[in-house]
């Protein structure tokens, strides 16, 4: 009877927690219907976002690569992988019957880009281990905290019906500082506002290619009569072809101007505006004025450590928490293989463990841990294997053949 009344009173907290009022006023409603107004006017949701090919670039860029690393549970002890554990087949093969744990990892991802955060259902079997990862639509997903601050989710459902789940039993992915569409909605909006400037000004002809001079005064109708004609020569499939002008007026081409440059260099800050608000290298959204052949695995280094390793980190600890229990934590980890972003630094990498092996710095077990590989019973030694002063087995003495 206790615990029902509790049951009860914890579903009036819920329920007036989701009917608190928000008023028309506040700035931040519009951000419940996924509408986020700018100082351009320019109304900035996730859809309008990604027909920007660098935001669009940039979510494509780091979800895909979230997606294809491919994530294995490992034992803290052997470093080997545990593949008969049930979370290693959501993390690493299927999340569900018909969803790739690689393509869940890419919504959910593309979720908590756009929104802020993105959302897994756990469904388990009667005895607790986990079966399947649901994708949940992140609009119908509420965040709240009991009061000792434990997280525990609010969802509802397409028939109008709302759930309660614990923290255990939703994987959610929540973006670093909050979805960089939103916090980038400016620049973005501003970038929109490029595009469509000079969209229009291709469309309307906004900028003349030349002008005709006229020795002579020429009214109105003069002027018309000549420009209908000149652009009837000149325009559509004639253009490119000789023109004749008639009582000495003469053509002037216009070359680009100082204000064309700077729009031109306007555009380009743009694309680093929006690659900084992701994080990511600009060279990965492919604005290449930076970039050259000999710092590509420098650009890669940073594009894991500064734009990936953050979003990892918040994955492999979500799959831990609901994937886990808190005594497989202390036995297990959930790791990313990245070794394939940095491969082509793989010379220098080998390199670097070889001379750590002859300075003794090393075992040829540590490396191998630097590797993900598993230990080897002989490989705890700091010997130098690249000499052999260090053999202490006898040298037999030669035989001789007269014997």
């Amino acid at each position: 009877m206790r615990n029902t009344l509790k049951n009860i009173v914890e579903f009036f907290k819920v329920e007036r927690s989701i009917q608190k009022a928000v008023s028309v006023a506040d700035p931040d409603v519009l951000g419940f219907f996924g509408l986020y107004p700018t100082a351009s006017n320019i109304e900035v949701t996730p859809s309008i976002a990604m027909q920007v090919p660098a935001v669009f670039c940039a979510v494509g860029t780091i979800s895909g690569k979230v997606g294809d690393l491919p994530a294995k549970l490992f034992d803290r002890t052997s470093r080997e992988a545990i593949k008969d554990h049930p979370a290693y087949k959501l993390i690493h093969d299927e999340a569900n019957p018909f969803t790739s744990a690689s393509e869940l990892r890419q919504q959910l991802q593309r979720d908590a880009m756009f929104t802020g955060n993105g959302f897994a259902e756990v469904v388990r079997s009667f005895d607790g281990r986990p079966l399947e990862l649901n994708r949940l639509n992140p609009h119908s997903v509420q965040c709240n905290e009991y009061d000792d601050g434990t997280p525990y989710y609010i969802v509802s459902s397409k028939s109008g019906g709302q759930v309660r789940f614990e923290f255990t039993d939703i994987l959610h992915i929540a973006a670093p500082d909050g979805s960089p569409i939103v916090k980038a909605r400016e620049a973005i909006a501003l970038t929109i506002a490029f595009e469509r400037h000079i969209a229009s000004l291709f469309a309307n002809g906004g900028r003349p290619s030349g002008v005709i001079l006229s020795p002579k005064v020429i009214d109105q109708e003069g002027k018309k009569n000549l420009a209908s004609s000149w652009f009837s020569s000149h325009s559509g499939n004639r253009a490119g072809g000789t023109a004749i002008l008639d009582e000495g007026m003469d053509y002037r081409p216009l070359s680009t101007t100082l204000a064309d440059a700077e729009f031109a260099k306007n555009r380009i800050e743009q694309i680093r505006e929006i690659a900084r608000a992701f994080n990511i290298p600009p060279t990965m959204i492919f604005e290449l004025s930076n970039g050259t052949f000999k710092n590509v695995a420098e650009l890669n280094q940073q594009f894991l450590t500064m734009t990936l390793k953050p979003w990892l980190t918040r994955w492999a600890w979500a799959y831990a928490r609901c994937l886990l229990t808190p005594e497989e934590r202390a036995r297990f980890y959930v790791e990313f293989v990245t070794e394939d972003i940095v491969s082509t630094d793989e010379a220098a990498r080998a390199a670097a463990y070889g001379q750590y092996r002859s300075m003794g710095a090393m075992t040829a077990n540590e490396v191998r841990a630097g590797l993900n590989l598993p230990p080897r019973p002989d490989a705890d030694n700091l010997a130098n294997p690249y000499t052999t002063s260090n053999s202490t087995a006898p040298v037999e003495a030669p035989q001789d053949s007269a014997q």
